[in-house]
């Protein structure tokens, strides 16, 4: 079995839970919401993405008899839990924000009502997946801001940390606005544009450059790119005007050359006055090499000549924030609301909704969590998606959330566009919501100390 599919990936206090669960009888139903606690400074919205992979985890989780058979040697369990997962099915239903909506700070992306245990021992999977794919989506969305109308390619597999990652990171990307990924698999799995080019490998295995670049151009000719920076970069798009013409007469058109090293901004240019000099001015030019936001800015600042990007290891790492606070936290159990009420951790209790608001020009004006079912001004974003453990609808396809991405992203306030350090985004919490949580803290108070915590 694919590990990723495996339930026993999962972290043993989810098993502990159950077990204890079962013995104390505390299956009636359970409210779990997945949101951000906070936003760190280089992240002032992120990105919902994951559904479809969260779903398809709740729709086929199962407990295989050799599961049960292994779980029965750790001598940690007792029989009614074993028995209990042996017929383990997730019949419980969800809320989400569909893939692709910007989300901020205590906005729910997610809501699972079920049996107390199933809806405890999902945690951590569902946890794994969505922060995971939201975290590389907003990634991918701070570069699209960065490099408009450029062609955007995830390179970053080799560097992702684990095939899994790497996958969804190219997923994740595309759907956020990257045209395509370097990934194989990828495009086989979820029909995402392939995009690749040759290594410097290629080049040093001939003794002549030249040479090298035109073995490939006649094995691959179709949207031919040459890497240029093997040596000498300048004399190589010299190399690259040379050969054009004999290639032309092949029919083999030279579509792009990649720049993967030194001042890119610079050698960019130079390349491109070669090549107009030369009549290749529609050949177009492609850099990577440890690219991420901050420098396709300055490339634009630059009025570099580069057309496109392989963006690898900061993109499928999200480097500069590898983790967001994500957390899953139970809200209402037996019918009544619950909160955490710890140090800088205390959340809002009960099912609640998230409310936008646009202004007249368009733009994301604010947005309103309240409670679900207290109506606000505004476009609710958490809709139904699952019931009794069955999808209410096909899952959406990636050029489906493209467009919404690209529509989120167009109606962001300007300077979360620019990706300003210091934008703020109004997200008030609506008056009803405060109520219920001081009326948890009077029911559960205890020896007369009553908790002014608030998330």
């Amino acid at each position: 079995m694919d590990p990723a599919n495996n339930p026993l990936l999962t972290d043993l206090y989810q098993l502990n839970m159950i077990q204890a669960y079962l013995d104390h009888g505390d299956t009636r139903t359970a409210v779990f919401e997945l949101f951000a606690r906070t936003l760190p400074p280089q992240r002032r919205f992120l990105l919902a993405a994951g559904l479809e992979q969260a779903l398809d985890f709740l729709e086929n989780l199962r407990f295989s008899p050799s599961d049960i058979d292994w779980l029965r040697t750790t001598g940690r369990f007792k029989q009614n839990m074993l028995d209990y997962l042996a017929e383990f099915r997730f019949d419980g239903d969800v809320h989400a924000m569909p893939e692709g909506t910007a989300f901020f700070a205590n906005e729910p992306i997610l809501r699972v009502t079920a049996p107390l245990p199933q809806a405890q021992f999902v945690e951590t999977r569902l946890i794994n997946i969505l922060h995971f794919q939201s975290l590389i989506a907003a990634k991918a969305a701070r570069c699209v801001l960065a490099a408009p109308n450029k062609l955007l390619v995830d390179f970053g597999l080799r560097r992702a940390h684990g095939a899994e990652a790497g996958l969804m990171a190219a997923r994740a990307s595309f759907l956020a606005g990257f045209a395509g990924t370097a990934t194989v698999l990828a495009g086989e799995k979820f029909g995402i544009p392939l995009y690749g080019t040759m290594a410097h490998s290629f080049i040093e295995a001939f003794d002549d450059e030249a040479a090298a670049f035109e073995a490939f151009a006649r094995s691959r000719p179709d949207n031919l790119t040459i890497l240029l920076d093997t040596y000498d970069t300048e004399a190589a798009a010299r190399k690259v005007v040379t050969l054009a013409p004999r290639l032309q007469t092949a029919g083999i058109t030279i579509r792009s050359v990649r720049l993967d090293s030194g001042d890119l901004a610079a050698l960019a240019k130079s390349v491109r006055m070669i090549f107009d000099q030369g009549g290749l001015s529609g050949v177009a030019i492609f850099a990577s090499g440890g690219l991420d936001e901050a420098s396709l800015a300055g490339f634009a600042r630059d009025n570099a000549p580069i057309d496109g990007f392989g963006i690898g290891t900061a993109l499928t790492t999200s480097g500069d924030v590898p983790a967001a606070d994500c957390v899953y936290k139970l809200q209402e159990y037996a019918g009544l609301p619950r909160r955490k009420r710890s140090e800088k951790k205390a959340t809002w209790p009960g099912r609640k909704q998230v409310w936008r608001r646009y202004g007249a020009d368009g733009r994301m004006a604010g947005d309103v969590l309240s409670l679900a079912g207290h109506d606000q001004p505004g476009e609710p974003l958490i809709q139904p998606v699952m019931q009794g453990g069955q999808r209410l609808h096909p899952p959406e396809t990636l050029a489906t959330i493209k467009l919404r991405v690209k529509r989120e992203l167009e109606r962001l306030p300007e300077p979360l566009r620019q990706l300003e350090l210091d934008a703020t985004y109004p997200v008030e919490i609506a008056p009803e919501l405060v109520k219920l949580a001081a009326d948890v803290d009077r029911r559960l108070q205890s020896g007369g100390t009553r908790s002014t915590a608030q998330p």
